[in-house]
């Protein structure tokens, strides 16, 4: 299956394991990836708050280059953000005729052109579980993660994106947490695994944004989670650098690796750590990954959370 392939900015930079473990994992699962040559950043979540026309325009010429090089009508994506980005475009640009003449004449400029729904914009995830199948996945899995206790975690944007129809359930999305028992790790309760990790919070109030991270990382820590995989570089980022920040800030001590999914199904895979980018995160998954065994253990339910642990929300300020 061959499908265009448009890696972002994220992961050229520090989220260079997410790459590397996507190509690792391409050639078993079938998957053939053609990275759009010359392709732009997609402006990240910023920019269509400033403005609009510009922003749509620089999302418009990745579209048009991917359309126009090598007759896939598949265009995938890894990163959340780029994602997101991609579909709403041509989303928008189908559903307003005066934003796409705007659009088509800042294309022209390039000698460019994008007719809207010429692609269908995937998300990485989506690729796998449904292009390729659970099933198929399965298939080639040589040393199962066993023991391995995964809080799956969506972020805000991938089970949301906006009007157009997603690929799982907006609110309790399930995709992932299937693909990581396809891959025999234990996959434990995590209810806040579509909540915003804050983005770029940490810029604007770094309060708040420890205050967001800080849930997720009490969620996952209550159900007993060995480590956090995400399917985003900016969830990644948020909980794995600023981890610590969290820890003086709150005066706790979480220590729980955060990966990405790609990583995990590479193991499953048989292939070796190194090639998949461990050791590149901040909170190492050294400990976690030791604790994944050959046998799988007699018991493979759902740890509940502890009791009277709560949910992890914010303390409100009292009245007066």
């Amino acid at each position: 299956m061959k499908f265009s392939y448009y890696p972002g900015c994220s992961l050229e930079r520090n989220a260079r394991s997410y790459h590397q473990s996507t190509m690792a994992i391409a050639e078993p699962l079938g998957l053939e990836f053609d990275e759009v040559e010359d392709w732009n950043c997609c402006g990240a979540t910023e920019y269509f708050a400033i403005n609009k026309i510009p922003a749509y325009a620089l999302v418009s010429r990745n579209l048009a280059l991917a359309a126009g090089q090598n007759g896939s009508r598949e265009l995938v994506a890894p990163c959340s953000a780029c994602y997101i980005n991609l579909k709403k475009t041509d989303h928008a640009l189908a559903e307003s005729p005066e934003l796409r003449s705007k659009i088509d004449q800042a294309l022209e400029a390039g000698d460019l052109a994008y007719q809207p729904g010429s692609l269908n914009v995937q998300h990485l995830l989506e690729t796998i579980v449904k292009e390729v199948g659970y099933e198929a996945v399965e298939e080639q899995v040589t040393k199962p993660l066993y023991n391995l206790r995964v809080a799956p975690y969506y972020g805000c944007m991938v089970p949301r994106p906006s009007a157009m129809e997603s690929f799982d359930d907006p609110e309790h999305p399930m995709s992932m947490d299937k693909l990581f028992e396809t891959l025999g790790a234990i996959v434990v309760d995590f209810p806040l695994k579509a909540q915003c990790c804050g983005g770029h919070m940490t810029q604007i109030s770094e309060e708040t944004a420890l205050e967001m991270i800080r849930r997720l990382l009490k969620n996952a820590d209550d159900y007993g989670a060995d480590m956090i995989a995400t399917v985003c570089p900016m969830c990644q980022l948020n909980m794995d650098a600023y981890q610590d920040a969290v820890n003086q800030h709150f005066g706790t001590d979480y220590n729980i690796p955060v990966v990405y999914f790609t990583q995990l199904i590479g193991l499953a895979f048989g292939i070796s750590p190194k090639e998949l980018g461990f050791g590149s995160e901040l909170i190492s998954a050294d400990a976690a990954l030791a604790k994944v065994t050959e046998e799988p253990p007699k018991e493979k339910r759902r740890r509940r959370v502890k009791k009277n642990a709560g949910l992890p929300m914010p303390v409100m300020p009292e009245e007066g």
